[in-house]
């Protein structure tokens, strides 16, 4: 009997990254589905909790060859020299970060925060990043010190044995959390940019243009089944711990995307905001659009 996966051209294979969140749940239901195999593309997905640094790391090296990465730090590892390019945007809408601080702690607003040490997952994550931008939306003058915690669970360690005064991480992810209070939320903070990316190592683009076009139009095409199915809310709230209605909230604020506009116009305030925070160089920043895409 013929395997309903077989194909003279499944040949390709690809190892991809991204954060056990539920973002990529739409990634995780087209594996489970067979979907990129029915179409000759065997995906290798591996949870990087450590989330973009992880990422990043993992470009480097070689152990992952795709990874769905936050914006901003995918522009910055480029810009710097990371043999990368962003291959399209996945999750167009703003990322929103929640801002947490010891439960116990006397911090009740941001502006107490200033100077403070941050909770952040790996230098160039996205936690680390957007602590910039907070100070800069925030309007500070003092130099912000990090401690570097791996993840999440690093994160809330951190804020509960005082080896941290806040902690950025996405506020439905942290929901459960705040709710046990092991931390409390004082504010948030949302990304000027689309959130997170498909971004490829230089190599596997040039080797293979057409099967990575290829899973790029099959996880749209799931993106959308996905937002539109009835029980997507009561799936992703049973397998990520999250509230029914926070996910049903969640869902409404997301847009994944499924279209493949010029993305030069989506990057110019990344770019943007990561000169202005010398985050980049000038001389980093010249020619971006060449260097973020293929």
């Amino acid at each position: 009997m013929k395997n309903k996966y077989s194909n003279p051209m499944s040949k390709v294979g690809f190892k991809v990254g991204g954060v056990p969140e539920h973002f990529n749940f739409p990634w995780r239901l087209a594996i489970e589905e067979g979907l990129f195999r029915e179409q000759g593309v065997s995906i290798h997905w591996s949870d990087m909790s450590g989330g973009t640094g992880q990422m990043i790391k993992g470009l480097q090296s070689g152990s992952i060859d795709v990874a769905i990465v936050l914006t901003e730090g995918i522009t910055r590892a480029i810009l710097k020299g990371l043999d990368a390019k962003i291959l399209r945007v996945f999750v167009a809408s703003p990322l929103c970060w929640g801002i947490h601080v010891p439960y116990h702690s006397g911090f009740e607003n941001v502006n107490q925060l200033e100077g403070k040490t941050f909770a952040i997952s790996r230098e160039a994550s996205g936690s680390h990043l957007m602590s910039y931008v907070l100070g800069h939306k925030a309007g500070w003058k003092k130099e912000l010190k990090f401690n570097v915690v791996g993840d999440i669970y690093g994160g809330l360690w951190a804020l509960e044995n005082n080896e941290a005064d806040a902690f950025l991480w996405e506020k439905y992810t942290t929901n459960p959390y705040v709710g046990q209070k092991k931390c409390r939320r004082i504010g948030e903070v949302v990304t000027p940019w689309s959130s997170f990316v498909i971004a490829a190592r230089g190599e596997v683009i040039k080797n293979h243009p057409k099967a990575l076009q290829k899973m790029c139009e099959i996880i749209a095409k799931k993106c959308v089944e996905v937002k539109n199915a009835d029980r997507t809310a009561e799936i992703i709230s049973w397998r990520y711990n999250i509230d029914l209605h926070q996910v049903k909230k969640w869902l409404s604020d997301t847009q994944w995307s499924n279209d493949t506009q010029d993305l030069i116009p989506r990057h110019e305030n990344v770019v943007s905001y990561l000169l202005n925070l010398d985050l980049i160089s000038k001389n980093e920043a010249s020619d971006w659009g060449k260097k973020l895409f293929p």
